[in-house]
């Protein structure tokens, strides 16, 4: 195929469509910050945790650096120590293990449901010992892990549920909101994220008043008082009160942003239907509209005509741009070797990193563009287009 002008490019992510009407309002919250020199934990911080825990159902958020540190410090606080398994499943970001082993705790992986890239629920509690203490749900791609087979699990057990809802901001499932399923959970607030910052953010959410006032401990060097440290797992990681003050901004548009998406994601579900006996499958939806399609992944199975690497250059030479999410499950990862696990110990997550591939996915997106995403997936994978 002949590729197409730079011009035409159809992005993974263009963040300027919400940008741009909010300019003048984001200028104006950071002039506001100047004017008070309120830099660190300031009232934006303030106002955001409370407003972004109400909208997550839940009574308490603490604002801190990263998403990866509000899994550390958010595990921490709800009581896991150094030496105790916590489960989690393989096929994640990494920032989810760095957040285990950053507080000394020892990583249990497990595998995933092959068709909706979650965890796999009863792999998970065969992976239970006496060591176990916690589970962490990864809610991916914006889509959230069964709550009620969560704490079914965690009730026979006795364990603590944390959820990595990084990649699901406002999500639900079975009337629950992410965030608001176990002890704690984590949210990024990555520039890319639903909810997205203008650099890194993170936040711990919680119903446990302890849970948040240690977070906000462990955030501050371990102190809630000046120059008085009490927590010796303390860190620097504090959510800036710019940051604070750019996210109160965008989180009153998240809710109609998530509708877009789904409003996408069935566009998608329907011009990709032709193809699915040619191997293109998207990730199954189990969750309706609770869904917020952070990504929007399909498979390219093994009746499709192409590997997943040839239909993402061929899309690259469209000026269609794609992603991978992730290439390397967490267990493969060179890193993280010592841990003791090898290729073929979780066959649906080493599948899945062989055939998933991210479509074009964002409020602003358009069906022409989705239009031209899916109509090049067809035509590179036309029989004719065998002998090119």
């Amino acid at each position: 195929m002949t590729s197409v002008s730079a011009h035409n490019t159809v992005p993974f992510v263009d963040l300027s469509w919400q940008h741009d009407p909010l300019q003048a309002d984001i200028i104006a919250a950071m002039a506001a910050t100047l004017s008070r020199g309120d830099y660190v934990l300031g009232q934006a911080v303030s106002d955001f945790e409370v407003a972004f825990a109400e909208a997550c159902g839940v009574a308490y958020g603490v604002g801190v650096g990263c998403g990866t540190d509000a899994i550390a410090l958010g595990l921490r606080a709800c009581g896991i120590q150094s030496g105790d398994e916590v489960i989690l499943p393989v096929n994640t970001f990494v920032a989810t293990l760095i957040g285990i082993l950053q507080i000394g705790a020892k990583p249990v992986f497990v595998d995933c449901d092959l068709d909706t890239a979650l965890i796999d629920l009863a792999a998970a509690e065969q992976a239970i010992t006496d060591q176990t203490k916690a589970i962490i749900a990864v809610h991916l791609y914006g889509q959230m892990v069964s709550p009620i087979g969560l704490q079914a699990i965690a009730q026979r057990h006795d364990l603590i549920i944390f959820e990595d809802a990084a990649q699901a901001h406002l999500g639900e499932r079975e009337d629950i909101k992410a965030g608001a399923i176990g002890a704690g959970a984590a949210f990024s607030f990555y520039p890319s994220k639903n909810l997205g910052a203008l650099g890194d953010g993170g936040m711990v959410v919680t119903q446990q008043e302890s849970v948040a006032q240690k977070v906000r401990s462990l955030r501050n060097y371990g102190s809630t008082r000046k120059y008085f440290h009490t927590d010796p797992g303390g860190t620097n990681s504090r959510l800036d009160t710019l940051q604070a003050a750019v996210l109160g901004l965008k989180l009153p548009h998240l809710s109609e942003w998530n509708r877009d998406r789904n409003r996408l994601a069935v566009y998608y579900d329907q011009a990709l239907a032709p193809l699915a006996q040619q191997g293109i499958i998207p990730i199954k939806n189990v969750s309706g509209s609770g869904h917020v399609y952070h990504l929007y992944v399909v498979r390219t199975t093994a009746d499709c005509r192409l590997d997943r690497a040839t239909l993402q250059l061929e899309l690259s030479h469209q000026n269609i741009q794609t992603g991978i999410h992730y290439p390397t499950p967490c267990h493969l990862q060179p890193a993280y070797q010592s841990l003791g696990y090898s290729a073929g110990d979780f066959p649906n997550a080493e599948i899945l990193s062989q055939e998933i591939l991210s479509l074009p996915m964002y409020p602003g997106l358009t069906t022409d563009q989705i239009d031209r995403v899916v109509g090049t997936i067809r035509s590179v994978l036309a029989p004719e287009a065998a002998t090119v």
